[in-house]
């Protein structure tokens, strides 16, 4: 079944030209509404561009990756630092809030007074680790131009990552929907596991 969607799929023209402002439509949304799996978008996106005839298809994937991440996280920021200087907040901080335990946002206002905006960029390849990280850059009330730079390297060096998975995905089968559904398996994998061994802690701990 699988197979005969796929043989009937639409030439690779018309599938870059829906595939890529798709690609950065879900990938923003997913950094404003934590909730899109966004790693599992971009490999599946390279899994698919892998199997393409294009030479540039991999690095218009990882353009449009990281500069929709930038994007969405510039702007989920910007609507905090609102909600910060309000006196009454706001939804999007309250929901910020409501998404980091107050035990790994200690942690990451630690490691931010340790090593500044650096935290950045291994809160984007933490699972979980980018709202906490956020927060605390709020709370501690670090200025846009600040948190955008130390965010440049942090997208770039996501949207390598979740590639980086397609790729070997998209390289171990020979079938794109193969390598789509290996790459998807395993960036839920990497994102579920960090919550069960919490979850195994807490228990153990009581």
């Amino acid at each position: 079944m699988i197979q005969e969607v796929v043989g009937q799929l639409p030439p690779e023209s018309t599938q870059q030209a829906v595939g890529y402002p798709s690609l950065f439509l879900l990938v923003a949304l997913g950094a404003l509404v934590p909730v899109v799996p966004t790693g599992a978008l971009v490999s599946s996106a390279a899994v698919v561009a892998f199997h393409q005839t294009d030479p540039f298809a991999l690095l218009v994937v990882f353009g449009v990756a990281s500069s929709a991440a930038f994007l969405g996280d510039v702007c989920l920021y910007w609507l905090g630092q609102r909600g910060v200087r309000s006196r009454n907040g706001s939804k999007w901080l309250r929901t910020i809030s409501d998404r980091a335990a107050p035990e790994r946002l200690a942690q990451a206002q630690q490691k931010l007074n340790e090593h500044g905006s650096v935290v950045l960029v291994l809160s984007r390849l933490v699972p979980a680790g980018r709202i906490p990280v956020m927060l605390a850059c709020l709370l501690g009330r670090m200025p846009m131009r600040r948190f955008a730079r130390g965010d440049v390297p942090a997208c770039l060096a996501w949207a390598a990552t979740y590639q980086l998975i397609g790729i070997l995905g998209g390289s171990l089968f020979p079938e794109p929907w193969q390598g789509v559904v290996a790459a998807v398996g395993l960036t839920l994998l990497i994102s579920g596991v960090p919550a069960l061994w919490r979850r195994a802690r807490d228990r153990f701990s009581r």
